[in-house]
């Protein structure tokens, strides 16, 4: 019951120099024999108890960590209050930790104002009202990052794969993502996919009008299907501004990680970074996001906005698919296999550096590199075995064929994505070659009945030769060597508990290249990955470890063992090169 409702600002905060924005005296919904006065300013909602001691039983919610409030009659008839609502997801340890996690608060308050019952609801919602607008003046954002505010209320398309990770996609959707969505009054619409490929069939079809936003509920597969989708379209440059949403649903979970790292949250696992992530889908911040277009062997181009993988860590990725069912331990346990028959990788890698130096001396220097770890002798355990070379007079792949990948791997056809473009060499008069056209987009040059040349979709590749034709002159070219892993990030995180690239941003416009040089222990590659949990790998002081920050690069392998992944999605073995597109897409983030 509540006696009076004052609309005055609280006294206390004229004392303190702030005027508040609301002040009234409610029932505590939990308690109603317990009166409290509620004031609400531009930063926070305060809850004093009356019959406490002064000083004492006073709450205060900080209006960054509130998603919505709700105002609504009681279900009783009779009953001729109102009450109102609000939703906190504030940050409190976790039991029996020192870690921080955010957790679900609710607070609620009767309105019995008047006998009147519709005079009782106009003051809830009015209270509801004011502590929506105030909590969406105070969103949680990054210093140095522009951002826009998803337009509300915001109409989702939320696509669900209920078979990613350990299958519990929609458990988590009903346990925590459909409430939240509720609090926050965001109307969506649950799609939940049926086959592979169904998302990206559905966004290059969709009438984007009807969305403000795409979100998924998967793991990173999903939403490679929906960017690529995106890209497909006639109209991709205003498609792929369409905000785009993740929240974690699989078992690796790497831009949802990313996105949590973001918002200055520690590393958060499982359904702790599920609630994080809903909280900022909630909150509806944007910040740009750029994409990495990648040209593969066959001519077919795609969109990235994770990761390019090619050795150690896209081995570990395809092999622990028998592991699915452990979640997130699969990578682990993947990690551990491989390592315990490590091997090495025949390849040649160019890149294009954002901070050029001299030609002359990049190469010089990535020389001496190569020669320096060659040299170096392993620790006591055995050192990784080396695949047998090509021939050293054979070349590598051509441009538009498509080498074999382990013993036990499917055919390549079996691996390639759909659409793949699949011949033999090409001769120097062949029609199937790459061109670079006067837009400085590259054309597939499609040998057919009529003859057309169709244009790529997508922003030109204007730094990016054919894979047929040498590198640029201005590329550093890494002498060809045999390599444990090649890894080219633009997010953070790797997976949920791989900090890969801890300096990578959404809007960075640079791919962060990491390569490892055979000549490493197992016991030193086993030290670097158990540091990449913490993002301090660089500290490790690994000779064989490599970083630079680059705009684009080439990677041609010349093993016939290893997988070759983007976004964590198995392609075509063979040549393959890419380049960063800077804030291209949008992504829900902080």
């Amino acid at each position: 019951m509540m006696d009076r409702d004052k609309t005055e600002p609280d006294p206390s905060h004229h004392r303190n120099g702030i005027v508040g924005l609301l002040y009234g005296e409610f029932t505590d919904i939990l308690n109603g024999k317990v009166r409290c006065s509620v004031s609400l300013t531009d930063h926070a909602l305060t809850v004093q108890k009356i019959t406490s001691s002064p000083g004492q039983g006073k709450v205060v919610f900080d209006l960054n960590d509130c998603i919505g409030c709700h105002a609504f009659k009681g279900e009783d008839n009779a009953d001729t209050a109102a009450y109102f609502s609000a939703y906190f997801y504030p940050f409190k340890r976790k039991w029996l930790s020192s870690a921080m996690a955010r957790q679900r608060l609710e607070q609620c308050f009767r309105v019995a104002l008047a006998q009147d019952p519709s005079a009782n609801l106009e003051e809830a919602e009015r209270w509801a009202r004011a502590i929506r607008d105030a909590s969406f003046r105070h969103l949680p954002r990054r210093d140095g990052a522009v951002y826009c505010e998803v337009r509300r209320p915001c109409r989702l398309m939320l696509l669900l794969n209920p078979n990613s990770g350990r299958g519990q996609a929609m458990s988590l959707f009903t346990t925590h993502i459909q409430r939240m969505l509720t609090e926050a009054a965001v109307p969506h619409t649950l799609v939940i996919t049926e086959h592979q490929n169904h998302a990206r069939e559905l966004v290059r079809e969709a009438d984007l009008s009807q969305w403000d936003a795409l979100v998924i509920l998967s793991g990173d597969g999903l939403l490679f299907e929906v960017v690529n989708g995106l890209m497909e379209r006639e109209d991709w440059e205003v498609a792929i501004q369409t905000p785009l949403g993740i929240l974690p649903g699989g078992s690796g979970n790497a831009l949802a990680a990313s996105v949590n790292h973001y918002s200055g949250t520690p590393m958060l696992l499982g359904e702790e970074l599920l609630v994080s992530c809903g909280f900022l889908l909630c909150k509806g911040l944007l910040s740009p996001m750029d994409l990495v277009s990648v040209h593969l062997a066959s001519g077919q181009r795609l969109f990235s906005f994770l990761a390019l993988a090619w050795g150690f860590v896209a081995d570990v990725d395809i092999e622990s698919e028998r592991y699915r069912q452990a979640g997130a331990l699969r990578f682990l346990l993947g990690t551990l296999v491989r390592l315990a028959s490590l091997r090495s990788y025949r390849g040649r890698l160019a890149f294009l550096p954002v901070h050029q130096e001299p030609a002359a001396e990049q190469e010089g220097r990535v020389a001496r590199l190569v020669a320096s770890t060659s040299s170096i002798s392993s620790d006591n355990d055995s050192s990784p075995s080396t695949s047998p070379p090509d021939s050293p007079n054979s070349s590598f792949c051509s441009a538009m064929s498509c080498g074999p990948l382990t013993d036990s791997s499917p055919p390549c056809s079996a691996l390639c994505p759909e659409n793949s473009v699949h011949s033999s060499s090409p001769s120097p008069n062949d029609n199937n070659t790459l061109h670079n056209a006067s837009n400085n987009a590259i054309k597939l040059l499609q040998a057919g009945s009529d003859q057309t040349t169709s244009l790529i979709k997508g922003p030109p590749d204007s730094l990016l030769s054919p894979l047929d034709e040498p590198v640029p002159a201005d590329w550093t070219q890494v002498p060809e060597t045999g390599f444990i892993l090649m890894l080219a990030m633009y997010q953070s995180y790797l997976a949920e508990d791989l900090q890969a690239a801890p300096e990578a941003r959404t809007q960075d416009g640079c791919i962060h290249l990491y390569y490892v040089l055979e000549g490493v222990s197992r016991a030193a590659l086993l030290r670097l990955f158990l540091a990449m949990e913490k993002g301090t790998h660089m500290a490790c002081e690994c000779p064989q470890l490599v970083y630079h920050q680059v705009r684009a690069l080439r990677l041609e392998p010349l093993s016939t063992q290893g997988a070759l992944t983007v976004d964590g999605e198995q392609v075509e073995c063979g040549p393959i090169q890419a380049q960063i597109h800077g804030s291209v897409a949008r992504l829900i983030s902080s």
